[in-house]
């Protein structure tokens, strides 16, 4: 019988040659990534992932992603990767996708639209070079021959990473002058810009576009923290081209640095106060055209804007090129940025990091209680300032104008009641005094008895403040383990094990939410999510049609007293530290017992492909897609009843948007938190009463264990055991080898008492089917 030959056969022996025939991999500059990884999938519960996306070939020259080759073995048609390629050629911006079986080969060009069947030879990488670029540029070239800084292969772009590097790179050999970035929180952007640096470094280019000095780069951020970890994140370019511009520095030596190639610094080193308080500007000597490259970090919140007082920075040194990096898309708020730097050259959004697997998912908690506003009553006591009796306060009303501790530190006991308090936690508060005091109530319940286990950080806090979030960010520390803040932690800092965050005060843009969403986003072994709680109504950003992330399972409450207006007046952020604290507030004691009576509500919602919907939505949602998948009851148990043809079930749902955390979710919605998920999914297609799982395992040991010796059976009930109390997946075909060793240690063994190999998997698959069988029901 002649050997059916395999994809692998079919790449080795016929695609190969025939793209080494062509010089690919042979050509200098050219090379041929096999398997190339675009992303490891959604991050999804228990440390497993949505599946991965990756391309059989791309093939790059100078530099430059040319194309993108989807193979299939010789037996099958040679059109039948033409929908992966395109897929990831547009991902991966290649000009060209081709799906080839060996035998026959099919090219789509993804900026004609040009598509067919395509006759040998294959383009040699010259070929493809000169049909992507027609016209030389000699920058392009350059930029292409410097390979990316990898630090000896520990760092490889990701690939929207390489389309922003790029991107930047063939508008700078283009000759723009102002160029924009947006990038979610969370993908990278320091390292990209340390990227584009470094070519522009190695490449010798600068304003003048002749080769003949380095580059004059400056990295310019509006808050120091921002600046030294860009300054530590460079450290691959020799010691004496980095700077750190230090106004402290200057006025000691008398002189601003120049003799370097990468300098780094805040805004506020060229602001300097001048007469009647107003801001002055001095520049320290560097001349306007001093910097041929300028690197504006988190640029929507300053200098880009046109009423802001860092934009005369920016218009100083406007004969440099200048690189804005954001992560925030275009919007009213920030329109000015848009204007100043145009379109971005290219754009990543939280929505698609968290699906491609690059950045975590999250859940929110929306919590409403009875005291979400308050009036004031004749028997809670007016501490200090004058109360109006007659107003409502509103949530934005709350310690900025009005302080209740009780009410406080009942939301406190609230959240530190839900969270896992091991994990690393930002609780985000409404002035810097509200910080301190939220502080003090958590580390007055705590169950860790450090004393550092709760810190401040805001601007009064100083360099102890920020020693503090050093500790946070350091993941091999778990002290301190809590931070309270303002304004100060809401952008910019990267601290990749936070588990939890906490709102205690309004969000009042869609900008800020995305970028206090974005502390959590970032990745971390073992961390498949993070939890919000959000206690001031800000999920409501989620209905904004702009919203483009993908929360999970977020709850929406309705509070039992008529919810508060939206906050008023928007966040200043000119001044991102903190916001003024109003001089005099309206301190309030209730009355005793009355914090005892404050009590917190929610009801669930769903996130499904990007908007909130209500439980009720996504069970329609999902009785819809099961008729798609599933024509009835007794063809849903058959597929329940055999592993293989489950997990194959259970993935086509989780493609779909249903994975198994927010399947089991549902049991609770159905009124059976310990049934399975067999049960959800019979319910809501089917209409079947769900069954306990110790209820399904009584039920399979009466009409299951017949036949089988004694050994048998308690072997049988040992797994049975194991499903009841931790679900489907002990019954998964790869728990059967877990189950032998524990239980008897090795095969052999196993063997000697219960049969032969054949036998014991013939038991573990035959008691599933009594597990689910219809009999199940009638028992009942």
């Amino acid at each position: 019988m002649p050997q059916v030959e395999t994809e692998a056969d079919t790449r080795a022996n016929r695609i190969d040659p025939i793209l080494r025939e062509a010089g690919w991999g042979v050509v200098e500059g050219s090379s041929i990534s096999r398997e190339y990884t675009i992303a490891p999938g959604r991050i999804l519960a228990g440390g497993e992932r949505a599946n991965a996306l990756s391309a059989d070939y791309v093939l790059t020259y100078k530099g430059r992603h040319m194309a993108v080759i989807e193979a299939k073995r010789a037996g099958l048609g040679h059109t039948a990767g033409v929908g992966q390629a395109k897929d990831y050629a547009r991902r991966l911006e290649t000009r060209f996708a081709y799906s080839t079986n060996g035998l026959g080969w099919y090219g789509i060009d993804m900026n004609t639209g040009k598509e067919g069947d395509h006759d040998l030879p294959f383009p040699t990488p010259d070929e493809l070079w000169n049909r992507c670029f027609p016209h030389g540029n000699d920058w392009r070239e350059r930029f292409g021959v410097v390979p990316f800084e990898t630090g000896g292969g520990k760092w490889q772009p990701r690939y929207y990473q390489h389309n922003a590097i790029t991107a930047v790179l063939e508008a700078i050999a283009k000759g723009d002058k102002r160029i924009l970035l947006t990038l979610a929180t969370g993908t990278g952007k320091t390292s990209i810009a340390f990227q584009i640096a470094w070519k522009l470094f190695q490449s010798s280019w600068n304003l003048s576009r002749e080769p003949v000095r380095r580059p004059r780069i400056l990295f310019l951020a509006d808050r120091n923290i921002l600046a030294d970890q860009a300054y530590n994140a460079f450290s691959a370019f020799p010691p004496d081209a980095l700077v750190r511009i230090d106004p402290e520095e200057v006025r000691k030596r008398g002189g601003v640095p120049t003799n370097a190639n990468i300098f780094f610094t805040i805004f506020q080193t060229f602001m300097t106060g001048g007469k009647d308080g107003e801001t002055e500007f001095t520049f320290e000597g560097y001349a306007p055209d001093f910097f041929d490259f300028i690197v504006i970090d988190e640029c929507h919140r300053g200098g880009a804007r046109d009423e802001s007082t860092w934009r005369a920075i920016l218009e100083y040194f406007s004969p440099a090129v200048q690189l804005g990096l954001t992560a925030t898309p275009k919007r009213d708020t920030n329109a000015d940025t848009y204007k100043y730097f145009g379109e971005p050259v290219y754009t990543y959004a939280l929505k698609e990091g968290i699906g491609d697997g690059f950045l975590t998912p999250f859940k929110v908690r929306q919590m409403a209680s009875t005291m979400d506003t308050y009036t004031f009553s004749d028997e809670d006591d007016v501490i200090a300032g004058e109360i109006d009796p007659d107003k409502e306060y509103k949530e934005a009303d709350f310690n900025t104008k009005l302080i209740i501790d009780e009410r406080e530190m009942s939301r406190v006991q609230e959240f530190m009641d839900q969270i896992d308090q091991r994990q690393k936690t930002l609780v985000f508060c409404a002035t810097q005094d509200h910080a301190a005091r939220v502080r003090n109530f958590i580390n007055q319940i705590k169950d860790n008895p450090d004393p550092h286990y709760c810190e401040r950080v805001t601007a009064d806090d100083g360099k102890l403040g920020e020693q503090h979030l050093r500790e946070f960010q350091d993941n091999e520390k778990t002290l301190p383990t809590i931070l309270t803040t303002s304004q100060k932690l809401s952008t910019g800092v990267d601290a990749r094990n936070v588990r939890n965050i906490v709102l205690l005060r309004p969000i009042n843009s869609m900008i800020e939410f995305k970028q206090i969403i974005g502390r959590g986003t970032r990745t971390f072994d073992g961390k498949d999510f993070f939890t919000i709680y959000d206690f001031v109504k800000a999920y409501e950003h989620f209905n904004d049609p702009e919203w483009d992330g993908e929360p999970e399972d977020p709850a929406d409450p309705r509070p039992p007293l008529p919810g508060p207006g939206g906050p008023d007046g928007p966040d200043d952020p000119e001044d991102p530290e903190d916001p003024k604290e109003p001089t005099e507030k309206v301190i309030v004691k209730l009355a005793d017992g009355k914090e005892r009576k404050i009590r917190y509500v929610g009801a669930t919602t769903y996130m499904f492909n990007g908007r909130p919907i209500t439980a009720q939505e996504f069970m329609d949602h999902l009785f819809g897609d099961l008729g798609t998948l599933v024509t009835s009851e007794d063809e849903l148990r058959e597929i329940w009843s055999d592993p293989d043809r489950r997990n194959a079930f259970l993935q086509r749902l989780t493609e779909m948007g249903y994975d198994r955390e927010r399947l089991a979710d549902m049991r609770r919605l159905i009124d059976a938190p310990n049934s399975d998920i067999f049960d959800v999914l019979g319910y809501i297609r089917f209409t079947l009463a769900p069954l306990a799982r110790a209820e399904r395992v009584e039920t399979a040991k009466a009409t299951g264990m017949d036949g089988y010796e004694e050994e048998m059976r308690e072997f049988l009930d040992y797994v049975l055991g194991s499903y009841a109390k931790d679900g489907i997946r002990e019954l998964d075909t790869q728990r059967l080898s877990h189950f032998i060793r524990s239980r008897y240690g090795s095969m052999n063994d196993a063997k000697r008492k219960l049969g032969s190999t054949g036998d014991i998997r013939s038991a573990f698959l035959d008691i599933q089917r009594h597990l689910f069988s219809d009999g199940q029901s009638a028992a009942r």
